[in-house]
């Protein structure tokens, strides 16, 4: 599924409407180059859950967790790392609901992963020619089709 994302607030906007729609355990894997909107992304996600502080991203911290939302928001940058390094966090704690309460799990440059988890959504932000953000929503794994299939409603809704 393609989005055309025609500003930043469209971009929040979709955000807002995965953290509103999205069900507890879901991991997101936020690709596109620097400056493609993956943070105005995960900003728009934690407005949806209703989370107050501020979403910051966590390039220096490598995971900001949010609490106080619809659910919990974690918010991983693996930029800065390698795979080897990046697998030695054992990120999987997080969408595992053993040590930490499930939530939302955005992860930024999941490239650096060994192997992506499933089920996942893969969005794929770029940047147009005139400006404009493109956002490619794919299933990794079996990812609630019919939640999927209802995405586009829902972002016509608003």
């Amino acid at each position: 599924m393609e989005l055309l994302l025609p500003n930043p607030a469209a971009t929040h906007r979709l955000g807002q409407v995965l953290g509103r729609s999205l069900p507890v355990g879901t991991i997101l894997l936020l690709d596109g180059n620097l400056g493609s909107g993956k943070t105005s992304l995960v900003q728009g996600i934690g407005h949806g859950l209703g989370i107050s502080e501020p979403i910051v991203s966590p390039t220096f911290t490598l995971v900001n967790e949010y609490l106080d939302g619809r659910l919990p928001l974690y918010h991983f940058d693996l930029y800065r790392l390698d795979t080897q390094a990046v697998a030695s966090l054992y990120i999987d704690l997080y969408w595992e609901g053993v040590e930490y309460p499930l939530g939302l799990v955005a992860i930024e440059w999941p490239d650096r992963l060994l192997q992506w988890p499933e089920p996942a959504l893969h969005i794929q932000l770029s940047i147009t020619h005139d400006d404009q953000r493109l956002a490619t929503l794919m299933p990794v794994g079996p990812v609630l089709p019919s939640w999927f299939k209802s995405l586009q409603g829902l972002m016509a809704a608003g």
